[in-house]
């Protein structure tokens, strides 16, 4: 049976702490021989009230905001670390960053997590309970903070 090459899941928001988090993993990458995967999660309720305004513009806003994630967060990363010798994706996906995250560890059988320990929000973060500190109690692989 021929071993599975490790995969290194990196949650990236746009905000300096998860472009550390995404170097820090590309760097360890290179040594182990894991494959990466950059992963944003948009933010999107399905169940949000609405009015009939808002239900007419969402297709445009959810274009633009995938448009935002690929070429202002995705794509970068991608740029920087292109001749460093990793095999690196990316992907985008709607919903709540902690099950989105916790989902794609189980599905794509990832060893480990690498996130920035600060998202683009610190109020946000304060209020609701961080992204990084829900996954590092809820996440059954390691997780690396990334300062």
């Amino acid at each position: 049976m021929t071993k599975r090459k490790e995969l290194y899941l990196v949650a990236v928001d746009g905000s300096e702490w998860g472009n550390r988090a995404a170097d820090h993993a590309v760097s360890l990458a290179a040594k182990t021989g894991a494959k990466v995967c950059l992963v944003t999660v948009i933010p999107w309720s399905g169940y949000q009230p609405m009015s009939v305004e808002q239900i007419a513009v969402r297709p445009l806003e959810k274009q633009e905001e995938e448009r935002t994630a690929h070429d202002e967060i995705l794509q970068p990363l991608l740029e920087r670390h292109k001749d460093k010798g990793v095999t690196l994706t990316s992907e985008f996906h709607w919903g709540h960053p902690v099950k989105v995250i916790r989902d794609r560890v189980k599905a794509d059988h990832a060893s480990h997590v690498f996130i920035g320990r600060r998202g683009r929000s610190r109020v946000a973060d304060l209020i609701l309970g961080s992204v990084a500190n829900s996954l590092a109690h809820s996440l059954g692989v390691p997780i690396v903070l990334a300062p």
